[in-house]
């Protein structure tokens, strides 16, 4: 199976596509990500993960956050194996995401871009998932703050274990 076909990612492109929620797009793919054996932070679906999440910041106006996340991005796409290439308008992708740091540095608006698909069984998987997920509408408050929207005890305990140890 090409890793763009696996369920996860197809949500990853739904949530890309159909509503911008890049903190789901961050979600789902870190979850694919993490369950490939052996895979590293230079595996190719972390710069999926990196575009979303420096999309994200984008839109919540954290232009520092970001660049430096939207550059690592372009750093993974550019060295992306041609099965990585395939599937998706690579070049596309290329220059949106070009364009989009160019916006960002000139700290413009945000400004959402689609992922374009080449492969007719991945725009048909696409289809068929935004029928059967529940999305949020784009550009409401509960996509732009997710991430201060959710429930974050397990982070702070963590966080508190991690200090505590440093101590």
């Amino acid at each position: 199976m090409h890793p763009y076909h696996h369920p996860l990612f197809i949500h990853f492109i739904v949530y890309f596509n159909r509503n911008q929620d890049y903190f789901e797009c961050h979600e789902v793919l870190e979850e694919y990500w993490k369950s490939i054996p052996g895979a590293d932070k230079e595996h190719p679906l972390t710069a999926f993960i990196l575009l979303a999440t420096g999309l994200y910041h984008w839109r919540r106006g954290n232009f520092k956050g970001a660049i430096r996340t939207l550059v690592k991005a372009e750093r993974r796409m550019l060295a992306f194996p041609p099965l990585f290439r395939q599937e998706i308008d690579f070049e596309q992708l290329l220059n949106d995401l070009k364009h989009s740091l160019e916006s960002v540095r000139e700290e413009k608006p945000f400004s959402a871009f689609p992922l374009h698909l080449h492969s007719g069984m991945l725009l048909k998987s696409t289809t068929l998932e935004v029928t059967q997920m529940d999305l949020l509408p784009a550009n409401s408050n509960a996509i732009i703050h997710k991430h201060m929207l959710r429930d974050r005890t397990d982070i702070l305990i963590s966080r508190q274990k991690k200090k505590r140890g440093r101590n």
